[in-house]
């Protein structure tokens, strides 16, 4: 993996439904990449023709840590774990940026929360990697929500006691608006995240307070498993969650999501229900 320079690359379709990657520039600039956001990319000097701004890219795995923030832990009721708490989302359920998380309403839920998240992207293959070499594999991060039914996350006639089926219904991982190479930030330990629903601040903290740093998750996912180019590792919510407010604070058709991560930008996404989602063209 050659590591990529400093850039912001958004992922976009263009007018033919072409997927293309660009560089985004500090005055709002969408330049046009030629390459592989795997292999070595190149600028062209064109302008992007953007149709509509696409997830990042289409992750191989989608490998999330909870509880990985102390007071959301407490938050919770749950023990501060010893080691990370590893749960799966499927690639099926990645969500473009500005494009809708559907409410359930055939495998109907009432109870559907949002996460802000740092999500970190895998840029090679790689097995058993050290702590202190950890963030040499990583290829850049992005802004995630980590979106969870949690009628389905907890209960037991629903989920089967497992978190993946409540975490993982189509649109629950929207993930953008671009990829920060890993060389534009050194330190994932030292930014800021905000939540916001309707425009209201609902969760704020800083990435370091995570229990387990991006490095030492790495490490732990690593050990005896290959993890595929293309990974991308969710690293836990801060406090705040829907589920903690008194009374809870579940998402409705009509609200509207942000996740801003200091150095990457904002993911925004409406909410509305399945069924309307259903009668979009």
């Amino acid at each position: 993996m050659q590591p990529l320079p400093p850039m912001k690359i958004v992922r976009y379709a263009d007018a033919q439904g072409r997927i293309r990657l660009a560089s985004l520039h500090r005055d709002g600039r969408l330049e046009r990449l030629a390459g592989d956001l795997f292999g070595e990319l190149v600028p062209t000097g064109e302008l992007a023709a953007v149709g509509r701004i696409l997830a990042p890219l289409e992750p191989r795995a989608i490998l999330c840590i909870g509880l990985n923030y102390r007071r959301h832990a407490a938050e919770t009721g749950a023990a501060i774990p010893t080691y990370p708490v590893l749960f799966m989302k499927s690639p099926g359920a990645v969500q473009h940026p500005e494009a809708p998380i559907t409410l359930p309403t055939t495998a109907s839920s009432h109870q559907v929360d949002y996460e802000g998240e740092l999500a970190v992207v895998i840029g090679r293959t790689c097995r058993n990697v050290s702590r202190a070499e950890a963030l040499e594999v990583v290829l850049g991060y992005t802004c995630a929500n980590d979106v969870s039914a949690r009628d389905w996350q907890k209960q037991q006639r629903l989920g089967g006691g497992q978190w993946c089926r409540g975490k993982s219904f189509d649109s629950f991982a929207p993930l953008g608006p671009c990829l920060v190479s890993a060389v534009a930030i050194p330190d994932p330990q030292a930014l800021s995240l905000q939540t916001r629903l309707n425009g209201g601040t609902v969760q704020v903290a800083s990435t370091a307070d995570m229990i387990f740093p991006v490095a030492e998750i790495i490490e732990f996912l690593s050990a005896s498993t290959t993890l595929l180019a293309g990974t991308v590792i969710l690293t836990g919510t801060p406090s705040g969650v829907g589920m903690a407010a008194d009374p809870p604070r579940w998402l409705r058709s009509g609200d509207t999501v942000e996740v801003e991560i200091e150095a990457i930008g904002v993911l925004r996404n409406p909410v509305i229900d399945e069924s309307i989602a259903a009668q979009t063209p």
